[in-house]
């Protein structure tokens, strides 16, 4: 820790420090990040762009009385070092460690757990309301919001109900990006802002807020001027202010694609990877979409404020004109889509398989409703690790097995990514999804033979028809493994990749009850998942085969290394062998043969 950091254990003690210190108490925060977010990997651009915007907000208000509620919340960081969490940081995103987000459970500074944008404004009018109706006149709520969160639309409307609420501070964090820069017409009218050029009442203004800025939001001084300017209004207020993502990082300042937005392991004094990572499943994808592109004219793409993190990079260099980045507004690329592919064109929306969560409703009723040929590519499917509750991936397999006509894929290799990938954009008659995890690709799964659009992935030679696993996407390969167990143990197995989850393949079905034991192996929750849609296909058809689902509970998961979580639940090689073992019983030869009967 140091000299003058090591001091400040809560924001009280921040208070005392004298304003002509507080750039060196800035400066001791920003080699604090560089050192411990290199080491661990997060997000490290943003949380150097809100070094003086954090001192100041702890400054002026009363936290934890105050309420101030971080959007997003990966530039919560420094917030953590002034609310006594710096030892802390040696645990960063591991299991049991600090999250990298807020988190309640670690500190009552914390009031809000979101890592999904444009959210934090929302919160504050519920809070704000909640604390007139108790009475409670002596606490304020600070919402700090990035300008690439106000471009989601949930933002705009809580900034149409805030604006006719109680005393609220808006803090507009504005460095004109969130990953990529900032688009649309927001984007232009804060340029306008930050040089000067705004002509009569601003947006906000109009909507009935008190602006004050723009701000110099790496003034310390500043910053709290306006803030205390916003409390004596007392009325709603935003106050904008302008920063640099990755501030004062070389590094960072250098680096025009997303500022360090959020990083790996690397070597602080250059900035680069510690290691050198291989294929991804994101690289694998941006290769062949820009392929495909290259062949398909209709093929055009949509990204919300993703643009590189989704493997886009080289379509949108190749194709500029055929790419659409809607900012952070999931519902409205979805729908936007949705006009796209009834002009004629193959729109393929890639997004974070947790962000989807967010648009189930224009993926019902504005694509499948209208059969549409809407390809949806879900990136960091299933567990993702570090980034915690909000970021796995697990739930879009069981959101979209309730949507009609859907056909949702899940490769296991980079070859399957390629075929699945052509296959779903080559569909005209309704929306295809191809969903992949956070991790490098790894080698080809190869396939004994196909049946009826299946890969059979492992059959087991002179035993009975035992169990049959079906596993699609990642845990192929795991369950591959776990046969070459079970049959060294004398069980019978068959391992399927059904390369299509959903719907439900009438062979599977069929290949269903001809073994004594089908278990689904999925990174994604049970509750209404693949697994229990096969089971529930296998009911309808009066198979009496019993299905049991190996998948992830119905509940949030912690931080941590992927291949721990996994492990934790059950998604192993040894662990499935072992439930099919626990399953399979000691039944004889003969009753086996009878029930194959």
């Amino acid at each position: 820790m140091t000299p003058l950091l090591r001091d400040i254990t809560d924001p009280r003690r921040l208070k005392e420090v004298p304003p002509d210190r507080l750039p060196a108490v800035a400066a001791e925060i920003r080699d604090f990040l560089v050192r411990e977010v290199c080491g661990r990997g997060g997000h490290l651009g943003p949380n150097l762009g809100v070094v003086e915007l954090t001192i100041a907000l702890h400054r002026v208000f009363d936290s934890p009385t105050d309420r101030i509620v971080f959007d997003t919340g990966h530039q919560s960081y420094v917030h953590k070092i002034l609310t006594g969490r710096q030892a802390a940081f040696a645990t960063l995103r591991t299991a049991g460690g600090l999250s990298g987000y807020p988190m309640r459970a670690e500190s009552a500074h914390d009031h809000v757990e979101n890592s999904h944008a444009s959210t934090a404004l929302s919160y504050a009018d519920g809070l704000v309301k909640a604390q007139r109706l108790r009475g409670e006149a002596h606490r304020r709520v600070v919402a700090v919001i990035g300008d690439g969160a106000l471009t989601g639309g949930l933002a705009w409307e809580a900034l149409n109900n805030l604006a006719r609420g109680g005393p609220v501070v808006v803090v507009l964090n504005d460095n004109g990006r969130s990953y990529d820069p900032t688009v649309g017409g927001l984007a232009d009218h804060l340029t306008a802002l930050r040089a000067g050029r705004g002509d009569g009442p601003n947006v906000f203004q109009q909507l009935g807020f008190t602006y004050v800025g723009p701000v110099d939001g790496h003034d310390v001084t500043a910053v709290e001027e306006a803030c205390r300017v916003a409390v004596r209004a007392d009325r709603p207020v935003v106050v904008h202010c302008v920063t640099e993502k990755g501030r004062g990082y070389a590094p960072a300042e250098q680096d025009e694609e997303d500022r360090m937005h959020g990083i790996g392991v690397l070597d602080p004094g250059t900035g680069r990877p510690v290691r050198a990572g291989g294929p991804t499943w994101t690289s694998a994808f941006g290769a062949e979409l820009a392929g495909i592109g290259a062949r398909r004219p209709d093929v055009v793409a949509l990204t919300a404020a993703m643009l590189r993190p989704v493997g886009l990079a080289e379509f949108a260099r190749r194709f500029p004109e055929r790419v659409f980045d809607v900012g952070i507004a999931e519902q409205h690329a979805v729908t936007s889509a949705a006009g796209l592919a009834m002009g004629g064109l193959h729109p393929v929306v890639c997004l974070y398989a947790t962000f989807l969560n967010r648009a189930v409703d224009q993926v019902l009723m504005d694509v499948a409703l209208h059969r549409l040929p809407v390809t949806f590519v879900l990136d960091r499917a299933g567990v993702t690790g570090p980034d915690g509750p909000s970021h796995h991936g697990v739930w879009d397999l069981a959101l979209l097995s309730a949507v009609p006509g859907i056909r949702v894929a899940a490769p296991r290799d980079a070859t399957r990514l390629a075929e699945l990938l052509r296959a779903a954009v080559s569909t005209s008659d309704g929306p295809t999804v191809v969903r992949f995890p956070k991790a490098g690709v790894g080698p080809d799964v190869p396939a004994l033979n196909r049946l009826d659009g299946m890969d059979v992935l492992h059959r087991s030679r002179s035993l009975p028809l035992d169990v049959l696993l079906v596993a699609g996407g990642a845990p192929a390969a795991v369950a591959v493994r776990a046969a070459e167990l079970l049959s060294d143990a004398g069980v019978g197995v068959t391992v399927v990749d059904p390369r299509w989850l959903l719907p439900v393949n009438p062979t599977l079905v069929h290949l269903a009850s001809r073994h004594r034991l089908v278990i689904t192996v999925e990174d994604g929750v049970r509750t209404g998942g693949a697994g229990a849609a096969l089971a529930q296909a296998c009911a309808d058809a009066r198979v009496t085969t019993p299905v049991h689902n190996l998948g992830l509970p119905t509940a949030f998961l912690d931080h941590g290394e992927r291949s721990d979580i996994l492990a934790e639940h059950g998604l192993t090689a040894e662990s499935i062998a072992r439930v099919a073992l626990e399953l399979h019983g000691d039944r004889t030869a003969d009753r086996v043969a009878g029930a194959l009967r």
